[in-house]
């Protein structure tokens, strides 16, 4: 006999199933996440899983039998905890288990600029040999990163940014200690002081009404012409359209782009016209090892809170 059911927003990877079958609940994917379908769906639910699905009040006070969500991932901007607290529904993350996956996101974003891995690739595809004479890449060694945001992310790229290339880190996050952030091996500065001096600057802050818009025209114009600006964190934190005209006049040479604001993007986005921008399409955290891990460590903390 079931001791409850565990309603999964969108689809999680088989281990993640596994483990909440083999705990004895019965764990139910929604036919799709729209919020009529969740509502529906949630009723009867004991746990909710989240992945990017829209959690509003409207889903939370729906399920009268609701006692924890847990998110596929971490942040929590997809779902209403104010409508969780009311509610006294724990709202769990799983912060140990996409970190190093987006870190090394990161650095293959780094690595492709550096090295001009897609445009070498097109150009030797066109038999343009010469394209090797254009002396275009460049060595990661010595050079400066930003990072905007040392939780385990950050701190991540920078160890990594450090013990492979050699490279100078500054940081800024004003809710880690100094200290903290020294012992990874950064300096730490103010937000124009990175800007000012990166050569490579990465976004790991979360998503809220501080950070919205917080990279955009003002700090573009900051930044050198032959820098770069990767986002791994989450769209709505970069102006978009400042990004893009920065992209099309200078300041900036390039970014490396994870997430955008709306997700998914429309099909006329005009970023997808730019060459001097790399796109992926949120899935710096899908590795298949990380998907596991969420996927396990989801179910885990539902399990936890329900036992």
């Amino acid at each position: 006999m079931s001791k409850g059911k565990i309603l999964m927003s969108q689809p999680i990877h088989e281990a993640g199933i596994k483990f909440i079958t083999d705990q004895g609940y019965e764990a139910r994917v929604a036919p799709d996440f729209s919020e009529a379908t969740l509502i529906k769906e949630v009723q009867d639910a004991q746990g909710l899983l989240v992945r990017t699905a829209e959690i509003p009040a409207s889903v939370i006070n729906a399920g009268k039998q609701l006692k924890v969500i847990a998110r596929h991932g971490v942040g929590y901007d997809n779902i209403d905890v104010k409508a969780a607290t009311a509610r006294k529904i724990p709202v769990c993350i799983t912060p140990r288990a996409n970190a190093l996956s987006v870190a090394e996101h990161v650095l293959a974003f780094m690595l492709a600029w550096a090295k001009r891995i897609v445009p070498y690739d097109a150009a030797t595809r066109k038999n343009d040999w010469d394209v090797r004479n254009s002396y275009g890449a460049c060595d990661l060694d010595g050079k400066t990163i930003g990072i905007l945001g040392m939780g385990r992310i950050g701190m991540l790229v920078c160890q990594k940014a450090k013990a492979a290339f050699n490279m100078e880190v500054l940081a800024y996050d004003p809710l880690v200690p100094r200290e903290a952030m020294e012992k990874a091996g950064a300096r730490v500065a103010t937000i124009p002081e990175i800007l000012m001096a990166a050569d490579f600057v990465t976004l790991h802050v979360p998503s809220n009404p501080e950070t919205k818009g917080m990279i955009g025209e003002a700090q573009f114009k900051m930044m050198k012409r032959s820098a770069f600006l990767i986002n791994c964190a989450r769209g709505r934190i970069v102006d978009e359209a400042a990004l893009v005209k920065a992209l099309k006049d200078g300041p900036i040479a390039g970014a490396g782009l994870d997430v955008f604001d709306p997700e998914p993007p429309t099909a006329d986005n005009p970023l997808f016209g730019l060459p001097n921008v790399l796109l992926s399409p949120h899935s710096a955290g899908l590795t298949v090892e990380c998907v596991i891990r969420m996927a396990t460590h989801a179910a885990q903390a539902i399990v936890d809170v329900l036992e």
